[in-house]
């Protein structure tokens, strides 16, 4: 699991480059990259009819934080969903990472619901 970013991440991300139901964001700061962000939008279902922008993926490097980084790659990721169509937007937290649920309570997600699973 840990090698996945060196394996595939490159050719996962280029291929979203260019795909209009993707959102690929870099944050930088004095010519460095400081975070990113990743987004996917979906068109309803008949089990969810309407369209959902999902934050697939989100990292502000540690000495980054606190200082609005991730506030403005939310709040670009929205701006984008908005944009697409979507209605709703979603993220996923382990629950055990309180820190990332605090934030993204603070950009306007809430729970709604709670996934439960077993090791078989």
């Amino acid at each position: 699991m840990l090698a996945w970013p060196r394996e595939f991440g490159r050719e996962r991300f280029t291929a979203g480059i260019d795909d209009p139901t993707r959102l690929l964001l870099v944050a930088a700061s004095d010519g460095q990259v400081i975070g990113h962000l990743t987004g996917s939008v979906a068109e309803g279902s008949a089990m969810r009819p309407v369209k959902v922008a999902t934050l697939v993926s989100m990292y502000v490097r540690a000495g980054h934080r606190g200082g609005g980084t991730g506030a403005l790659l939310v709040a670009r990721f929205s701006a984008w969903a908005r944009e697409v169509g979507a209605e709703l937007a979603e993220v996923t937290a382990y629950a055990g990472n309180a820190e990332a649920i605090r934030f993204y309570e603070r950009n306007g997600f809430a729970s709604q619901a709670v996934t439960l699973r077993t090791a078989l």
